[in-house]
C-alpha cells in the first residue's frame, strides 16, 4: 500500500494540520460531555486555572523532548526552533507536571485527571489520522518492514505503519476506560491507568521507529520508562486492591 508523501485536503491545507484541529475539537468536545455527565469538583477560576497549566505544561513539554528527539533543529537557529519537532510523549508528562505543580500552589488536594482521559485518548488516535497521511515529512512511520501491510509513504520503503497501530490501540484503551467508569476506582485512577498504558505503549512501539538512540532507547523511549515506573506504584495499588475485592467477595 502507498500514499503520496503529503496528502491535501481539498488543496486547502495538509491533512496533519485538518485532523490535528479536529482532534482537539472532538477532544474538547468530549470533554465537555464528561464534565457535564460526571461533574466538576474545580469551581470555575481554579478550573481555568488548571486547564491553562496544562495548555503551557503541554506546550513546553512537547517542544522540549522533540528537541531531545531530533537536536538537529537547535543548528539551524532559534528561528526555527519554534515550529516544529512536537511530541505527544512530551505534551502529556508535560502537561501533567504543570497541573500537579498549580493544583499544588493552589491547595487543590483532588484529582482532576479521570475527565481528560478519554477525550485525550480519541484525541491523539483522531491526530494520528493526519501524521499518517502526512507521509514522510510528519517523521512518525515505522522502520521498513516486508509485512503484507506495509506502507510505501512516498520514498518507494514498505514500512511499519506505527500510526495505524496506534489509532486501534488507542480507541481499543478508550473502550477500556469507558468500562473502568462501572468500577469503584480511586479520583484520578482512570487518568492513570490511561497516561501508564499509553507510555507503556510508546516504549514498545518506539522499537519499530527509526529514532536516534542513546544506550539503546530514543529520548521518547526514556521518557516513556520513567513514566511508566513512577505510574508503576498506583497500578500496582489498584491491582492489590480489586485482588481484595475478590477475595472479601
Amino acid at each position: 500500500m502507498s500514499y503520496p508523501q503529503c496528502v491535501r485536503i481539498p488543496e486547502l491545507a495538509p491533512a496533519h494540520f485538518v485532523f490535528e484541529a479536529f482532534a482537539y475539537v472532538v477532544g474538547f468536545a468530549l470533554y465537555r460531555r464528561n464534565r457535564k455527565r460526571d461533574g466538576d469538583i474545580l469551581p470555575q477560576t481554579e478550573r481555568n486555572s488548571v486547564i491553562v497549566a496544562t495548555i503551557l505544561g503541554a506546550a513546553i513539554g512537547s517542544k522540549i523532548l522533540g528537541w531531545l528527539e531530533d537536536p538537529a533543529y537547535l543548528i539551524h537557529g532559534l528561528a526555527a526552533i519554534w515550529p516544529g519537532g512536537k511530541t505527544i510523549v512530551g505534551g502529556l508528562l508535560g502537561g501533567t507536571i504543570a497541573v500537579e505543580f498549580e493544583k499544588r500552589r493552589l491547595g487543590i488536594a483532588a484529582r482532576t485527571g479521570d475527565l481528560f482521559a478519554i477525550p485525550i485518548a480519541i484525541g491523539i488516535a483522531v491526530g494520528r489520522i493526519g501524521c499518517f497521511f502526512g507521509g514522510l515529512d510528519d517523521h512518525t512511520y515505522g522502520s521498513p518492514t516486508s509485512v503484507p501491510w506495509a506502507v510505501d509513504f512516498g520514498d518507494g520503503i514498505p514500512r511499519h505503519p506505527t500510526q495505524l497501530y496506534e489509532i486501534a490501540f488507542l480507541l481499543i484503551l478508550a473502550g477500556v476506560l469507558n468500562h473502568l467508569r462501572t468500577l469503584r476506582l480511586a479520583s484520578g485512577d482512570r487518568y492513570r491507568i490511561f497516561l501508564f498504558s499509553y507510555l507503556s505503549w510508546r516504549f514498545v512501539i518506539d522499537f519499530l521507529k527509526p529514532e536516534p538512540t542513546f544506550a539503546g532507547l530514543s529520548s521518547i523511549q526514556w521518557c516513556c520508562l520513567l513514566g511508566v515506573l513512577w505510574y508503576s506504584r498506583d497500578i500496582a495499588r489498584m491491582v492489590s486492591n480489586r485482588a481484595g475485592v475478590y477475595a472479601n467477595g
